[in-house]
């Protein structure tokens, strides 16, 4: 098939996503108690771009963002004083404004981007508009209307000197808790608080984003894919007293594949989480099918993961990070043999819950269901022969021995278990194992990450992390790489980047 511009490949499952037009896509208010209605169109509120008759003017620029400094496409428009900005020419509301004071300032900035110029408002901005146009003619066009609109303001007298810019943007009784500290905390909007670069959990996820050899090319379909999912964090100042945030991200020890997690409490996530997954091109189907199985499960806290790899994959999905009994979570999964063998496999062992169960959104089958467990069992060996029996009756391989040995060496309790289930199969296996420590990191980095022992410690400064809260052991079955992540065995590393809670 050829691909349009805007496609997202959607490589785990097969499929593909599109980045659609950021409109708005509605759901059942708490996510399980109203009902769902998608708008024809936005509200319609602020100011229209056809409202702005007669500009001095418009066109085209790549702005950068105030938090993330990602670069985005946006309609500009030049109107006296006031520089506006839109996502759309048929927007009827703006994005933001910029505005101009008669200290206001534009130079060109060609070591920042190619054809690049700055805004600075006043002397004491707290923020710098960094943009460009498609050619460097436009650049000169945009700062002489500029500084005409500057040189205006300063003639008339008018002004202050504090310029910036404003930006527009019943069912089951139970509540499922969230999961205790044992599990892997799963855990980025654009506020921050006053505390130094890098000491909270939205910086240190931009950090590790940074970190990323494949994720430095500005132009890169995995970039922007990260980008819109970091949007769709909700802002910390939504959070009510005794409620967090978390994030997590898990890396294969080569560093070719990475999982985005956060989550956080239902009443603020799961607006931002339809938005997400409808701008990206989710199917209606598929996020009608998440509040289907949220009103059955109605969980306190919800979040979204995004999948990724050096090759171009892209997959992204929501999961329920609760202790939720196997016979609900397996409401989340398609019918077939891997859902039976599973229920099967958790009867023998007396397995009743499991602490997270998430499905992905692809725009085509076969879905993916993943349910995480904790092994029963009082001590390493009665887990790990739990976790066996799994491999066995799901039809994986062992193992491989070089990393089995390192495994039992650690003989740590608190073993986890990560299964996802299709209808076309079981898709991949892992055995989660907790605290490696840093030696053990540098073995299996040997074993299957090549050279990448010094790029995965770099990653882990750059989180300020004491080391991965878990090591898992991991085979994906064959057919369902789908030319972008590696199939068979493979390391990856599980880091809690950090919490954040209301202020």
């Amino acid at each position: 098939k050829q691909k349009t511009a805007y496609e997202i490949r959607l490589s785990l499952v097969g499929s593909e996503m599109c980045i659609r037009d950021r409109y708005q896509r509605r759901v059942r208010g708490l996510f399980f108690r109203h009902t769902m209605t998608k708008p024809n169109k936005p509200p319609k509120k602020g100011i229209s771009v056809s409202s702005l008759t007669s500009p001095d003017k418009d066109g085209w620029l790549t702005k950068q963002g105030g938090s993330w400094k990602n670069w985005k496409r946006r309609w500009f428009v030049l109107k006296s004083d006031s520089l506006y900005y839109f996502k759309l020419k048929s927007d009827t509301e703006e994005t933001g404004i910029i505005e101009l004071t008669r200290e206001s300032v534009v130079r060109e900035e060609p070591k920042k981007k190619k054809f690049a110029f700055s805004i600075t408002t006043s002397p004491d901005a707290k923020r710098i508009y960094y943009m460009f146009p498609d050619n460097a003619s436009d650049t000169q066009d945009w700062l002489n209307a500029l500084n005409n609109a500057i040189e205006k303001k300063k003639a008339s007298g008018g002004g202050s000197s504090s310029g910036g810019a404003s930006a527009s943007s019943q069912t089951n009784n139970t509540n499922y808790q969230g999961s205790s500290p044992v599990s892997p905390s799963y855990q980025t909007q654009n506020n921050y608080s006053s505390k130094p670069k890098g000491s909270n959990p939205r910086d240190k996820l931009n950090l590790a984003k940074d970190s990323i050899p494949f994720l430095q090319d500005q132009e890169n379909r995995v970039l922007e894919f990260w980008m819109i999912w970091s949007e769709s964090i909700p802002p910390s100042e939504d959070l009510q007293a005794g409620f967090s945030i978390d994030y997590h991200l898990a890396v294969s020890a080569s560093m070719e594949k990475l999982t985005w997690r956060t989550a956080g409490p239902q009443n603020i996530f799961i607006q931002k989480m339809v938005d997400f997954f409808w701008n990206v091109g989710a199917p209606e189907s598929e996020i009608d099918r998440l509040n289907d199985v949220g009103a059955l499960i109605n969980p306190m806290k919800i979040g979204s993961w995004i999948d990724m790899s050096s090759k171009g994959g892209m997959d992204g999905g929501w999961f329920f990070p609760v202790s939720i009994p196997i016979k609900l979570a397996l409401e989340a999964a398609d019918p077939g043999e891997p859902a039976t063998k599973l229920k099967q496999w958790a009867d023998k062992h007396a397995v009743e819950t499991c602490f997270s169960v998430g499905r992905d959104m692809g725009a085509a089958p076969p879905r993916q269901t993943e349910f995480r467990i904790r092994l029963p069992g009082a001590d390493f060996n009665t887990q790990f022969k739990v976790a066996n029996d799994a491999y066995e009756s799901f039809g994986f391989p062992p193992i491989p021995a070089e990393a089995l040995t390192i495994l039992k060496s650690s003989n740590l309790a608190g073993l986890n278990l990560s299964i996802i289930t299709s209808s076309d199969g079981f898709v991949r296996l892992g055995l989660l194992c907790p605290t490696p420590n840093s030696e053990t990191v540098r073995r299996l980095c040997n074993i299957v990450g090549g050279n990448s022992f010094d790029a995965l410690s770099a990653l882990q400064g750059s989180m300020s992390s004491g080391g991965p809260a878990y090591v898992e052991y991991q085979y994906l079955n064959v057919g369902f790489g789908y030319g972008v992540y590696k199939e068979g065995f493979d390391v990856v590393f599980h880091y809690e980047i950090g919490e954040e809670k209301a202020e």
